[in-house]
Order: C-alpha cells, then sequence, then structure tokens
C-alpha cells in the first residue's frame, strides 16, 4: 500500500467516529425529537440528519446516494421525512445536536488551541477533497463552515467521510457488487455479523439470492465464508478505496495529516469512552481492518 493509501486508511478510522457520534448521540437524539422525528427506530433522524444537504431528496436519489439500503426502506421514510422538518431546518438542527453532543465529550477542551488547530486541518484536507462524482461529499462542501473550531471539525470530517463513501461506492460498482451483495460479502470476509445489517432492510430471500449470486461467481462458499476469490475482490475493493480517497491527504501532506492524527486522539477518545458508538462500523462504508481504532 503506497504511503498515501496507508493515510488514507488510516485517516477514516480517525474521521469516521466523529462524523457518526451525529447518528448515536443522545444530544443529537434529543434535537431529533424535538424536530419531531420518532426517535423510536434511527432511521427518520439517520435518513434526515445525512439527506438534509442534498435538499428534499425523492427516495431514488437515497437509495442510489446510500447504496446498500433496500429502496423499500427508504420509501417508508423518504420523503415523508421532510414533512416533518425541511432540509434548511435540519441542517440547522444537526449542528445544534453536534453542538450539545461535542459540548458534553469535550468540556473545557471544546476552546483549546489544540481543538482549533485540528479544525483549521481537517478543514484543508476537506477542502481538498475532490468533488467530482460524490454527491454527497459536494453536497456537504457546499454548505457554509460553521464558525465555532468545533464545529469546523465535526463538518470537516464528514465532508471526508462521505468522499471517502462515495469513492467506496464507486470501488464496489467497478467490482460488480450489486446494493444487498456488497453487504453480503461484507459479512462473509468476517468484517462486520450479518445480524448488523438487518435493519438495511432486506429480506431473507433477498440475502440467500445475493449468496447465491456469489457463490456461483466463487466468491462465497456454500456455508457463507468467503473464498480466497472473494476475500481478494475484498481487498481490491478497500485497496481502491483508499486510492480514491487518497486525494485530501495528499494535498495536506504527511507531516500535517500526522498532526491530525495526535490532535484527534482525545476527541475519539472521548466519543469511545461515551460509549455510545457500535462496536463495526456498517453506516456507509467497509473496511477490511474492521471496527474502529
Amino acid at each position: 500500500m503506497s504511503d498515501y493509501l496507508s493515510v488514507a486508511r488510516r485517516m477514516w478510522h480517525q474521521i469516521e467516529p466523529l462524523h457518526a457520534t451525529l447518528y448515536f448521540a443522545p444530544e443529537a437524539r434529543q434535537v431529533a425529537s424535538d424536530l419531531g422525528y420518532d426517535v423510536a427506530s434511527r432511521w427518520p433522524s439517520y435518513f434526515a440528519w445525512r439527506t438534509a444537504p442534498l435538499g428534499a431528496a425523492g427516495p431514488e436519489l437515497v437509495a442510489a446516494t446510500y447504496y446498500s439500503f433496500s429502496p423499500r426502506l427508504i420509501a417508508r421514510h423518504v420523503p415523508g421525512i421532510w414533512t416533518t422538518a425541511d432540509p434548511a431546518k435540519v441542517l440547522d438542527a444537526r449542528l445544534l445536536a453536534m453542538d450539545r453532543a461535542l459540548t458534553t465529550l469535550l468540556g473545557d477542551r471544546l476552546t483549546s488551541g489544540q481543538l482549533a488547530e485540528a479544525a483549521r486541518l481537517a478543514r484543508q484536507a476537506a477542502e481538498n477533497a475532490g468533488p467530482a462524482a460524490r454527491p454527497l461529499a459536494a453536497a456537504n462542501r457546499d454548505l457554509p463552515w460553521p464558525d465555532a473550531p468545533h464545529l469546523v471539525l465535526w463538518q470537516a470530517a464528514t465532508v471526508l467521510r462521505e468522499h471517502r463513501g462515495d469513492g467506496h461506492l464507486a470501488a464496489l460498482l467497478t467490482f460488480g457488487l450489486d446494493p444487498c451483495e456488497a453487504l453480503v460479502s461484507f459479512a462473509a470476509i468476517g468484517a462486520a455479523p450479518a445480524a448488523d445489517f438487518e435493519g438495511r432492510g432486506w429480506t431473507a430471500q433477498e440475502w440467500s439470492e445475493a449468496r447465491h449470486r456469489l457463490v456461483a461467481r466463487g466468491c462465497m462458499a456454500p456455508d457463507g465464508s468467503a473464498t480466497a476469490r472473494g476475500r481478494q475482490e475484498r481487498e481490491a475493493i478497500e485497496h481502491m478505496t483508499d486510492r480514491l480517497a487518497a486525494g485530501p491527504w495528499r494535498a495536506l501532506g504527511h507531516s500535517r495529516a500526522e498532526r491530525l492524527a495526535q490532535l484527534l486522539k482525545p476527541v475519539l477518545g472521548a466519543a469511545f469512552e461515551a460509549g455510545y458508538l457500535p462496536r463495526h462500523s456498517t453506516l456507509g462504508i467497509g473496511t477490511v481492518k474492521v471496527g474502529y481504532p
């Protein structure tokens, strides 16, 4: 793996948990409830939080940009989420949610010089995340930058996370994995239990049919485990994902990327200690190195 590919992989592990705090923090759940979303299920607010930069997107656009969710599941929530709150209100609310969540997590460190430095470095990387064929990254890049450093840091993490995610979908398409197959093959290599994907809305029959297709292509054994070919294909997909994600980090440079990684450690430590992040990341993109750092 070339230097910047390894940096892209490492920084994904640094950035993803910070971005994902929006979907799990109790402060964000309360803000979503105040907006009127049913928080008994995480999907209404998840779809609203993540989709709002695209505007009042319909179900087909959301299915296209999210890829691994069943279109039926998406259609149960989209476009209905916009009758609860329009995208502009959701965008304001998600910054409020992250302000409250990060204030709780970081306390006095919220106004530290180290956090402000991390925000500057992350923003530089995000501003070099090329938007071509990256709809979710581009939509988040189009948003105005907030003033507070902790919110700049979170927004930059979101741009970078979606930039990598958009590239990961391109890699899946290149290797011919359809949305359900992408999840089945990810589970087959042991990166996450199949049960973790039950919420994505695919039926048992659809999951079984995807397994049969992968078996027929030589990527999966009949017992559901990945074959050598299947593992090699997943490795190649993740390698391509790293390559497509390397641009922002190449622009930032090794020393500044390393500095950002060091500055992020207290932020990530606080998020992990809070205990609400899942053990495996299944929100958008896969990685051969499972779990959070």
